[in-house]
């Protein structure tokens, strides 16, 4: 096995799979100077790119785990005897002839999501009500115009209610919608297979391009520095720019300077948790949606006890259906909805009300490391502390709707920056983690 190969078998349990097939297999070895410099021969130039700017020291780091005399590196370009045939090789052979044409995808946005279903309150009335302006009048309002707020509180219905907005303002005017992963993953893909050009064509010459949670580029430097240049081809050009993200740009977790900077040219608007008046606005808005008919006391009830999250409430509803239908004697029909209904719908995602806490959570997670619940609180930064931790952190956001500084006072005054950062690791770390991903579904069945 050559130097190399021994390096790739130790990076691969670093890198998710997607990486290590795109950077790092492709790569052959030349030979090793005297110096201690390998030399490696790579497929086009984005890799030569991404060996020198992501993986440079993690390569040298491996090779000085493995004892191997390896000092540098240098990646170039350049013919290498042609590889065995492997699995992996067929793998990728098929996916050329899947190569996207960018040109041909257009926006797709859901007709729900727009601005006369959209229930304003004076939580969000400033950010629905940017939306609106630039719908009407797209790079002169606010460019860019930048929706952060927590999870399921709407931002994602304002973006396609100016995507779809815009289409019916404006005939043959070219909008591209896509979530961060989506941005991140096409340029992957463009970068290996050599169709940067018609990466740049779709995002570059778009009249206005909404973006979704760009806090998930955080610390993603090389997709930065392409939104980036995407940034300034647009807003040079005078094109709209919609952003959304859970946070302002100044505590996105690795986002650089220059973004932020870009970021706070244009509008932030923030969209809060909805008060009690909003939400049984809400309620009946989405109750008159799914046909239901709901009592006051039903409505009081559900507007005192749901959290802030709108999503949340539609599975509510959806369940409350399912429990009227089921308790009429005739198919089709639907039993009058009461308070009992109510709370059985609710003690489904409500926490399973009692079982689902902060303490049973950390009770559980402490329990599957062998620790002690109080040791998840402590500052302690050692692996055996701060990775059950994290888990806890990642269950608290997604079981019980905590906001992030909500999880921080809970772990021991943790700043919500670093919480957010500690459940992107988990959800990264999911991907490619079967062991984690197993644990995960078991609590959350437990919680659930």
């Amino acid at each position: 096995m050559g130097m190399w190969n021994e390096i790739l078998t130790e990076l691969r349990t670093e890198v998710s799979p997607e990486s290590y097939e795109t950077w790092l297999e492709p790569i052959q070895e030349v030979g090793l100077e005297g110096d201690g410099t390998l030399h490696l021969a790579t497929p086009n130039d984005s890799v030569v790119l991404m060996l020198k700017v992501e993986y440079r020291q993690r390569i040298l780091d491996a090779a000085a785990r493995l004892r191997l005399p390896v000092r540098e590196i240098d990646a170039a370009v350049r013919t290498a005897p042609a590889p065995a045939s492997t699995p992996s090789a067929h793998r990728n052979g098929p996916a050329v002839q899947q190569t996207l044409d960018f040109k041909d995808r257009s926006a797709r946005f859901n007709d729900k999501y727009s601005f006369d279903s959209f229930v304003v309150g004076s939580c969000n009335e400033f950010a629905h009500a940017a939306a609106q302006a630039v719908a009407a009048n797209p790079a002169r309002a606010y460019n860019p115009l930048y929706i952060y707020g927590g999870v399921g509180m709407g931002k994602t219905h304002l973006i396609h209610a100016i995507g779809q907005q815009l289409l019916r303002n404006f005939d043959g005017m070219r909008v591209v919608y896509v979530s961060s992963e989506q941005f991140m993953n096409e340029m992957i893909h463009s970068l290996r297979y050599d169709k940067m050009s018609s990466f740049h064509e779709r995002f570059r010459t778009a009249d206005a391009l909404l973006i979704d949670d760009i806090q998930v580029l955080g610390s993603r430097e090389r997709t930065q520095e392409e939104f980036f240049h995407t940034f300034n081809a647009l807003h040079n050009l005078g094109k709209q720019i919609v952003i959304s993200s859970d946070l302002p740009p100044k505590q996105v977790p690795g986002l650089v300077d220059r973004l932020k900077s870009r970021f706070a040219w244009g509008l932030m608007a923030d969209i809060q948790a909805p008060d009690l008046e909003t939400k049984m606005a809400i309620i009946d808005r989405k109750a008159d949606e799914a046909g239901l008919v709901l009592p006051e006391d039903v409505r009081a009830m559900l507007a005192t006890q749901l959290k802030s999250n709108i999503r949340e409430l539609e599975g509510l509803l959806l369940r409350l259906t399912a429990i009227s239908s089921m308790a009429s004697r005739h198919v089709g029909d639907r039993v009058p909805i009461n308070a009992a209904m109510a709370r059985q719908a609710l003690r489904s995602i409500a926490g399973s009300a009692d079982q689902a806490s902060l303490a049973s959570i950390m009770d559980a997670v402490a329990h599957e490391f062998d620790l002690q619940a109080d040791q998840l609180r402590q500052k302690s930064n050692t692996k055996a502390i701060a990775y059950p931790r994290q888990i806890a952190m990642y269950l608290c956001k997604n079981v019980l709707s905590m906001s992030l500084p909500e999880i921080g006072r809970a772990f021991g005054g943790k700043h919500h920056t670093t919480v957010l950062h500690s459940i992107n690791k988990i959800v990264k770390l999911r991907r490619t983690d079967a062991k984690l991903d197993d644990l995960l579904h078991r609590l959350n069945d437990r919680f659930n």
